[in-house]
């Protein structure tokens, strides 16, 4: 088992920068992809974020791409994302999720509780 918490969200004005921060515990050191994903009330589950434990090897929706940063501490086994130019579309719960192999797309076997992040206008 792997668990994951996030943390950092909040609410933010548009244009604004926030980071949110994912701490995996368990079965860490198993961990080949983590990402992360949004669902915005009335909204399906959408990818904004994904990358390789090991390598670092990145991805990005175009909906945010050149806006947020994914990014990794293997010897923390923390998760990041930073999420810059904020819109009030980028409202959402975000969750980290967390994949024991290292597959093309990326699969995905955990997830975070998830954390709010309200952009105003």
């Amino acid at each position: 088992q792997v668990q994951l918490v996030e943390s950092g969200g909040g609410l933010v004005q548009a244009g604004d920068s926030l980071r949110l921060s994912c701490a995996a515990s368990g079965r860490a050191k198993s961990i080949r992809v983590m990402g992360w994903f949004r669902q915005a009330p009335g909204k399906e589950r959408e990818s904004v974020a994904g990358i390789s434990w090991s390598g670092g090897s990145t991805y990005y929706p175009n909906s945010v791409k050149g806006r947020f940063t994914i990014s990794r501490d293997k010897a923390k086994n923390m998760l990041y994302l930073q999420m810059n130019s904020l819109k009030p579309e980028d409202t959402a719960v975000y969750y980290c999720a967390a994949g024991l192999k290292l597959t093309v797309p990326y699969e995905y076997d955990y997830w975070g509780q998830g954390t709010p992040v309200t952009v105003s206008s």
